[in-house]
């Protein structure tokens, strides 16, 4: 078994919602805290805490057809400290390079070899506490 030196976790995963008031509804009556609203586009929620440490979370985001015609659903965010030594050490290859989103989480796409889509990326603080957290 491998060492994690780079803290892997899995932390989210995003769903398409097409009607994202009532999937926020859905997904707060069954314990979810929300957390970052950004309706009509894209929504997040935390899990209640556990003793496992750091709440995992579930996204939401509006679908389009522009949106959802390139984009795989669902898609499952693996959290590292540091995504560039992450990369390197498992010899990955992204579709993309890693880049510095504008919500401040630094990330890159691979596929699994059945084409699954997974977001390898890094986000420190700004994961559960970004500068728009609403509660």
């Amino acid at each position: 078994m491998t060492k994690n030196t780079y803290n892997l976790s899995l932390n989210q995963v995003t769903l398409a919602a097409p009607d994202m008031k009532a999937s926020i509804a859905f997904y707060q009556n069954l314990g979810l805290t929300l957390i970052v609203d950004s309706v009509p586009r894209y929504a997040r929620l935390e899990f209640p805490d556990t003793n496992s440490g750091e709440p995992a979370t579930l996204s939401l985001h509006e679908v389009n057809d522009d949106w959802q015609a390139n984009m795989g659903w669902p898609l499952i965010y693996f959290e590292v400290d540091d995504i560039d030594v992450y990369i390197k050490e498992k010899q990955l290859i992204p579709i993309a390079p890693p880049i510095t989103q504008s919500y401040l989480w630094r990330e890159a796409d691979i596929l699994d070899p059945a084409g699954n889509k997974i977001r390898i990326y890094q986000a420190g603080k700004n994961r559960r506490y970004p500068p728009w957290r609403v509660s």
